[in-house]
């Protein structure tokens, strides 16, 4: 995006941080937007929050990134991608984007999850980045993960009360106290292992598919905001008959490989209206 200024900080990651990320599964506090960058960014965000129905629940949709030019736009920022391309390598494509948001007093909970629990992907890599649009913190319910846990393997879970967003319409997710359906057993690790993924306006963390991670929901007065997009190599391929609306969106370097079909990049700033739409239902 050409009218959203960068942090002078913003980097590639060092060695030792690409060592923490193998070994703890994640990364926080990295500089990407500085003071003018973050001022657009939460102007930007606060003028699509406002043109959105009602009726659309932004946390609980996905794909973002298929529907609004803005936020695909973000998902090729050059200094995300130098972050993103010194973990996954030269050769990478993006496929999620969504929306992490917790109003003022709001009660709902995104229970203990790996992440690749609900991707039908092979093999198991992806990278999310977390870019914070306001300050977030254990006060207004900030992300939890517990490090290391990314190399546990595919743990338990097990499917939570209330409703599934790949079979519920979007009246009957709203009603859920959960943001997600499965919760990994609690028996496969510590709580008080876990760190607070703090974040100032304008930087970003990164975390592994594995990893497990949650967070509490939101009782201060202030807005816990976040967008995520999401990043596999291009040897990761979509199993198309569990999930037949995955797209591919190039972001760096050469697809020899040609998986999964490529979405179609919006047009206008759009939005998605339910889970998991396909490109072709957006200008």
């Amino acid at each position: 995006m050409s009218d959203i200024t960068i942090a002078a900080q913003a980097r590639h990651l060092t060695a030792i941080e690409i060592e923490h990320f193998a070994q703890h599964g994640y990364l926080k506090n990295l500089p990407l937007l500085n003071e003018q960058g973050v001022q657009r960014l939460q102007h930007d965000f606060m003028q699509l929050v406002e043109s959105v129905p009602e009726t659309v629940d932004i946390y609980r949709i996905n794909n973002w990134h298929k529907a609004n030019r803005w936020f695909y736009e973000l998902g090729g920022i050059p200094e995300i991608l130098d972050y993103v391309e010194d973990l996954l390598g030269p050769d990478f494509y993006q496929w999620g984007g969504s929306f992490f948001i917790k109003f003022p007093n709001d009660e709902s909970t995104v229970p203990w999850h790996q992440d690749a629990k609900y991707w039908p992907l092979e093999p198991r890599e992806t990278v999310t980045v977390w870019l914070s649009v306001f300050d977030t913190d254990t006060e207004n319910g900030c992300m939890r993960v517990v490090p290391g846990s990314h190399r546990w393997g595919d743990l338990d879970h097990k499917e939570l009360e209330g409703v599934n967003w790949y079979t519920e319409s979007g009246e009957e997710m709203r009603k859920s106290k959960y943001v997600l359906w499965q919760q990994v057993d609690p028996e496969s690790f510590e709580p008080s292992d876990a760190v607070d993924m703090d974040l100032k306006a304008g930087e970003i963390s990164l975390h592994d598919d594995d990893l497990i991670h949650g967070s509490t929901g939101n009782p201060s007065s202030r807005m816990r905001a976040g967008i995520t997009l999401r990043y596999s190599p291009c040897e990761v391929k979509c199993d198309l008959s569990i999930w037949p609306t995955f797209e591919s969106y190039h972001a760096r370097g050469v697809d020899r490989f040609n998986h999964n079909p490529v979405g179609k990049i919006p047009a206008g700033n759009g939005y998605p209206t339910q889970f998991n739409q396909n490109s072709s239902d957006f200008d």
